[in-house]
């Protein structure tokens, strides 16, 4: 009787660990995103406006609409954990506000953010413990 109630305790352990994982990860890409949006420059709204995050359909658990995009809400893409989540920009000039052109600095929004990746995690694991 004590294997039964141990391996259901283990097997109970293994899906709240699955299920925090999860949202580590979905947390933690939301504010990876948010920080992206935060540091890009908002002249006339048209950059951060366009900035949309996606996932490959066949990776999505609900692929209906998922390849077009959305605004940073990550929370309907459906992104089971080890899939992948596109996020960028589809403004044109998007990469010479990230990278400079005719010798203007660029913002470098997205190389800024992703710089805080570890740190980032390391968060959302923490505010998940709670």
């Amino acid at each position: 009787m004590a294997s039964s109630n141990f391996s259901a305790d283990i097997a109970t352990w293994a899906e709240r660990t699955k299920r925090r994982m999860e949202e580590v990860a979905n947390l933690s890409a939301q504010r990876l995103a948010g920080a992206i949006v935060e540091a890009t420059p908002v002249a006339s709204g048209e950059l951060v406006n366009s900035f949309r995050v996606s996932v490959p359909p066949r990776q999505s658990r609900d692929a209906e609409g998922s390849n077009e995009g959305q605004p940073v809400d990550l929370a309907g893409l459906g992104v089971p954990l080890g899939g992948m989540i596109h996020m960028g920009f589809t403004a044109p000039h998007a990469a010479a506000v990230e990278y400079g052109k005719d010798g203007q600095a660029g913002q470098g929004m997205v190389r800024l953010a992703a710089r805080q990746w570890p740190d980032i995690v390391e968060r959302a694991a923490r505010d998940s413990a709670d």
